[in-house]
């Protein structure tokens, strides 16, 4: 199991939100290019992002569909890696005890395919850079969500 951690300055409704977004998927997820289509119902267990990986025209196309959901604090995956097999990702998201934001903790499995005969320790290597910057750009797109929010309340009000 690999995990990730990143603290993000803003709230888990906001983390969450991107999530349930599957629209912005290859927006967050590195190695995501493109997102064909979204299930009804996402994040909703058994629906799928259908995405492409890859550069153009070298694009590989796969699904990632929901095995368990708790709105605002979790959300599990089923990833597709081509031809490498299959991974579970978990994605947590604990509010801080302060106030001022939110811990999002990912854990990766490899769970069948060629991948998972790979050790430990390889597949660390392989996987915890991506999924560093896949969580930088998961915070960013929430603090980018929780400020276009606050200004176009900003904006009624005037």
């Amino acid at each position: 199991m690999i995990e990730t951690r990143r603290v993000v300055g803003t709230s888990t409704d906001n983390v969450f939100a991107v999530l349930a977004d599957g629209w912005s998927y290859a927006g967050w997820v590195v190695g995501n290019s493109h997102i064909r289509d979204v299930d009804a119902g996402w994040p909703a267990v058994g629906t799928r992002i259908h995405h492409s990986a890859g550069a153009w025209p070298a694009q590989i196309e796969d699904t990632t569909s929901v095995l368990a959901v708790k709105p605002g604090r979790y959300l599990e995956l089923e990833a597709h890696l081509w031809v490498l097999g299959t991974a579970r990702v978990r994605i947590s998201i604990m509010p801080l005890h302060n106030g001022t934001g939110a811990e999002v903790i990912m854990e990766e499995e490899i769970t069948g395919g060629p991948a998972k005969r790979l050790p430990e320790v390889v597949q660390g290597a392989l996987f915890r850079s991506r999924n560093t910057e896949s969580l930088a750009r998961l915070g960013d797109l929430a603090l980018g969500r929780a400020t276009a929010v606050l200004s176009a309340d900003e904006t009624v009000v005037q």
